[in-house]
């Protein structure tokens, strides 16, 4: 019965972490109350309107200036907008708050891909590979070596 119990439960928290998996978002961490101007950031994103969730964001992130996932989501925007400076700026900020932030890490890894800089995304896989609690595999850990992958697979 106890082994049940406990495969259960692991199958549980796999289905909640693959249901924040499809949002491609850092999932709130307590369970106080999300932000409202964060929760209507996420329908933006979902939405791929990054402009509106910028400014959503921008709100948030002025309310809460310690919440990491915020400036972590905020980089995200940025990032999908092309606007790169002020996504670093954002997961630079996220990670002073949280160096452990595992988002911030396979989002600045992303962003390092993007800037054409696969030694630094390189560099936040390291990190992440120390980050994530199951013998140095995590979600976030997969998706970034996934795209660092995909990156010279098509820079070839």
């Amino acid at each position: 019965m106890k082994s049940l119990l406990c495969v259960t439960t692991l199958l549980l928290n796999l289905a909640l972490v693959h249901t924040f998996a499809l949002a491609d978002l850092p999932a709130p961490r307590s369970s106080t109350p999300e932000n409202p101007n964060i929760a209507a950031a996420r329908k933006a994103i979902d939405a791929k309107d990054f402009k509106t969730a910028v400014g959503y964001l921008t709100k948030a992130v002025q309310e809460e200036p310690n919440n990491a996932d915020a400036h972590t989501i905020l980089g995200f925007s940025y990032r999908k907008l092309g606007t790169f400076d002020k996504s670093m700026d954002s997961y630079q900020r996220a990670l002073k708050i949280d160096a452990n932030n595992r988002s911030a890490h396979e989002y600045l890894g992303e962003l390092y891909l993007d800037m054409n800089q696969p030694d630094n995304a390189e560099k936040q896989l390291v990190v992440l590979k120390k980050a994530c609690p199951f013998f140095g595999k995590c979600e976030e850990y997969d998706d970034l070596k996934e795209a660092i992958e995909k990156y010279k697979t098509t820079k070839k």
